[in-house]
């Protein structure tokens, strides 16, 4: 009978180890829940009032709090056991807030000068326009044509290849590091244990053979072999 312990190779490691059993579903989750969660944000922060200093010092507190986050997920990718994972929910962290900053500030300049763009834009439309300079598809519908807004939009391409070419590398960089880190101390943080089988080899027995540990030949038995007529 099974006891409560008992359960399919490897899982008491994880779970002694602190690792989840389904890595890639719990990072599915927590990514489909982040997105989700940013873009409500958006959808329900009060941006009625008019752009400013006050929207000006809050749209670079945003950038530093993005910079900072991207700093703090960087350090978490180098200690998780699947850094490739975390990877990936770093991102659709970072991405997400990154945008929907840049959202935030459009829609309140649009608020107060609702012919700063081409055409009036509610939070939809601004999102839309958002992601077409981030993927710089440009489809020309609908362009800034205020001094503002063409500021802010000018700030938010310098921010896209920032994010493109600086941010990405380092994610990237994060996770071979931690793959290197993973591969050198093993799931048990043990430099023996990199092979990750948790079994050191023994040096070779009388006949040659090497034995891994837990395992033990059988001893020989007394009886001889009986001798042959090239003996005799």
């Amino acid at each position: 009978m099974l006891s409560a312990g008992d359960g399919p190779p490897g899982s008491d490691t994880a779970r002694r180890h602190g690792r989840p059993r389904h890595p890639l579903l719990g990072a599915v989750v927590r990514t489909t829940v982040t997105v989700v969660g940013v873009v409500l944000l958006y959808y329900l922060l009060p941006l009625q009032h008019g752009f400013g200093l006050r929207t000006a010092l809050l749209l670079l507190a945003g950038l530093a709090a993005t910079g900072l986050l991207v700093a703090w997920q960087v350090r978490r990718i180098l200690d998780s056991p699947p850094p490739a994972l975390r990877a990936v929910e770093a991102l659709a962290l970072t991405l997400p807030l990154f945008l929907v900053t840049f959202a935030a500030a459009y829609v309140v300049l649009v608020g107060g000068d609702p012919a700063a763009f081409t055409q009036q834009l509610d939070r939809t439309d601004v999102l839309y326009f958002v992601v077409t300079v981030f993927t710089t598809v440009g489809f020309g519908d609908i362009a800034p044509v205020s001094q503002t807004a063409r500021v802010l939009t000018t700030l938010q391409m310098i921010g896209d290849l920032v994010l493109l070419g600086l941010v990405l590398r380092v994610v990237v960089n994060a996770v071979q590091l931690g793959r290197q880190r993973a591969g050198v101390t093993g799931p048990a943080g043990d430099p023996a244990n990199s092979s990750g089988r948790g079994e050191a080899a023994r040096p070779p027995a009388a006949g040659g053979w090497p034995q891994r540990a837990g395992r033990r030949r059988p001893p020989r038995t007394g009886t001889a072999a009986p001798p042959t007529a090239e003996d005799a």
